[in-house]
């Protein structure tokens, strides 16, 4: 990996790539997420493409990799994905700003149908970096019992008091973790490599918390879903390799959206002590 670091520029092109969708993709992607949907006899998942961003890293990522974490994702679902087509990505960064201590780099990646230019999927990745590496001998930037401490944000809202969407639950162990993040060797799939970037242990990859998600609102919603989806997510504890989450979801209102009927949903990921790993918004089409 050739990473460029600085400047990562608002505007840069990071990369653009042609695939075609298989069934062999789409079998593996519902393996590695144990999401056996039957919508995916006829469409690949809208996710499937879930970390196209992280495969131009030099081209956006800071030069500092010590402790850095998936801070925010967001993705509008706008048409399927045909198992059988073929689509093309295009990556760009598209804001860098400062917060607590932290810089951060948004990357927008774009899938698109590749005969006509369609925009299928648009995903928004927030990443965080330190402005300067930890020295040697200050411990972990990050550990299970500092993580525990963390609170996820409060509410801007009351909470949804609407109807409960059926929970999801998962396991996330070692091979999970190679099959979402792999097949090589980084701080999503090895104990060793995690600990060279400041973790004491596997760090599950943020984007398979939102894959989750999805799934959730997919299991409510089915084509609603995948045809209008939007989620707005924060990242606010660290999943770490073995853990166990439930995935939930309330809803809070119904608005009218042309024809259709939008609903909002509070979301959220916990592991089984309670710790939200994910929070955020989601909502379909009814």
């Amino acid at each position: 990996m050739n990473l460029k670091g600085e400047p990562a520029v608002v505007g840069r092109h990071c990369g653009s790539h042609r695939y075609e969708v298989t069934p062999e993709l789409v079998r593996f992607y519902a393996d590695a997420l144990d999401d056996p949907s039957p919508l995916y006899r006829e469409l690949a998942p809208s996710l499937l493409f879930h970390s196209e961003c992280y495969k131009v890293l030099g081209e956006w990522y800071l030069a500092n990799l010590f402790g850095n974490l998936h801070a925010r994702q967001d993705w509008d679902l706008f048409q399927p994905i045909p198992i059988g087509a073929a689509v093309r990505t295009r990556s760009t960064i598209i804001e860098r700003y400062h917060k607590r201590g932290r810089d951060y780099v948004v990357n927008e990646t774009d899938v698109m149908a590749d005969d006509d230019g369609r925009l299928l999927v648009r995903g928004r990745t927030h990443q965080s970096f330190l402005p300067t590496r930890t020295e040697s001998g200050a411990g972990f930037v990050v550990d299970e019992k500092s993580a525990q401490k963390k609170q996820a944000p409060a509410h801007s809202t009351a909470p949804a008091e609407g109807p409960e969407l059926g929970a999801v639950e998962k396991v996330v162990d070692a091979r999970r973790c190679w099959m979402f993040s792999g097949p090589g060797r980084n701080y999503h799939t090895d104990a060793d490599e995690a600990r060279k970037l400041g973790f004491p242990n596997i760090v599950v990859q943020g984007m398979m918390s939102t894959c989750f998600v999805h799934q959730l609102m997919q299991d409510a919603f089915g084509s609603g879903w995948v045809r209008g989806g939007r989620t707005s997510l924060k990242l606010t504890n660290v999943l770490w390799v073995d853990e166990s989450i439930t995935v939930r979801g309330r809803v809070r209102e119904e608005l009218q959206e042309g024809t259709r009927t939008r609903v909002q949903c509070d979301v959220w990921v916990e592991k089984g002590d309670g710790t939200k790993v994910v929070v955020g918004e989601a909502s379909a089409l009814r």
